[in-house]
């Protein structure tokens, strides 16, 4: 927003230049180049009334210029004042094509929103004692949503979480993750424990690449990451399949990478052959919280190559909060983990991210 008031005043800028050059150069020498400049650096920057007066504003100090070096004739005068009002009426229409082009893309940024609301919905922030916070990063702008996927989902065995990145870009990427949200929502509810769950999903997403076929068929996969919290909240179950290892932080900040015990495939590669669903308990302290993201955090890399570690910064990051008398909450813990990736990256985001915090309270 800064940056946006001061480039405001370029055509000022452009002006000024024009009225020193004339000034400090012999009568030959004319500006009126440069105050054709001004009215069409407006353009993008300016509204429509402050274009018109950036026009104004140049034929009169381009008149006064020429009066003041009495080269005011038809060709150093009345022809660059005709010029210059052409300019001045071309620069108008650029402004309006370029709000045209703008006004485009926001009823597009909202369509798109609309679509992540219904196919990728935020999950509550509180059930029962759990708070609960997500974010979702795209790679690009102008993608609001893209391959990876969080759902959280109270039943009645518990809350259950799925946080999952399925194969490939695009829409049809986005058609996999609605599938898999789909898939997970009725499976979360009928299955009684974890390794019922995986299998319904299995089957689910093996049934959707027959109906894709194709590519889809052979190589479509997700690989997720499921759990589900004991009623009174002491412990999380996990399976891992193919998918980056959450971090827990205790009370203190201290970070664990909860590691599965055994290695997994992702999810709809059942046709491949038979594995088994391992699952992991990890205990749940007061005061711990459970992060969860996709690959676009863990594969991030800086200038030299080197990936980002959230096991290594969280505790960093948290630690900073607490240092300042200010506990972090999920979204807070959300929040400084991806301003921290943007920074380990340089700004240059390599890949969708989507992230999930849970947070037991002490009390």
């Amino acid at each position: 927003m800064v940056q946006q008031r001061r480039a405001q005043w370029i055509p000022v800028g452009v002006i000024v230049l024009a009225v020193v050059v004339d000034l400090v150069t012999p009568t030959a020498v004319t500006s009126a180049p440069l105050l054709v400049v001004a009215p069409v650096s407006a353009a993008p920057l300016l509204g429509l009334r402050g274009i018109i007066a950036v026009g104004v504003a140049s034929m009169a100090v381009h008149a006064a210029l020429a009066q003041v070096d009495r080269t005011f004739g038809w060709q150093r005068g009345v022809a660059n004042q005709l010029t210059l009002l052409a300019v001045t009426v071309l620069a108008v229409f650029i402004h309006r094509t370029l709000e045209g082009q703008h006004a485009t893309t926001r009823r597009a940024r909202q369509v798109a929103e609309v679509a992540q609301r219904a196919v990728l919905p935020r999950p509550p922030s509180r059930l029962g004692d759990l708070l609960i916070a997500a974010r979702y990063v795209p790679a690009e702008d102008e993608a609001m949503i893209g391959g990876d996927l969080y759902v959280v989902q109270d039943t009645p065995y518990g809350t259950r979480v799925m946080v999952g990145d399925v194969r490939g870009k695009g829409l049809g990427a986005v058609s996999a993750v609605s599938a898999d949200l789909g898939a997970f929502r009725f499976a979360a509810d009928e299955a009684e424990d974890l390794p019922g769950l995986v299998r319904s999903l299995e089957q689910a997403l093996l049934r959707e690449g027959e109906r894709r076929g194709g590519q889809e068929q052979e190589e479509g996969f997700t690989t997720a990451l499921i759990a589900e919290f004991a009623a009174d909240l002491t412990s999380v179950r996990v399976v891992n399949r193919g998918h980056p290892a959450p971090v827990l932080l205790d009370a203190r900040g201290a970070a664990t990478v909860l590691e599965p015990s055994q290695a997994a495939p992702p999810l709809g590669m059942g046709a491949l052959g038979a594995w088994t669903t391992p699952v992991d308990t990890f205990p749940f302290p007061p005061g711990a919280t459970l992060v969860c993201f996709t690959d676009g955090v863990t594969e991030a890399r800086d200038g030299t190559g080197t990936f980002y570690d959230p096991a290594e910064r969280l505790p960093v990051l948290v630690r900073h909060r607490a240092l300042v008398g200010d506990p972090a909450t999920p979204a807070q813990i959300l929040q400084a983990l991806i301003e921290d990736v943007g920074r380990h990256t340089g700004g240059r985001a390599q890949d969708d991210q989507a992230l999930l915090a849970l947070h037991r309270p002490r009390h």
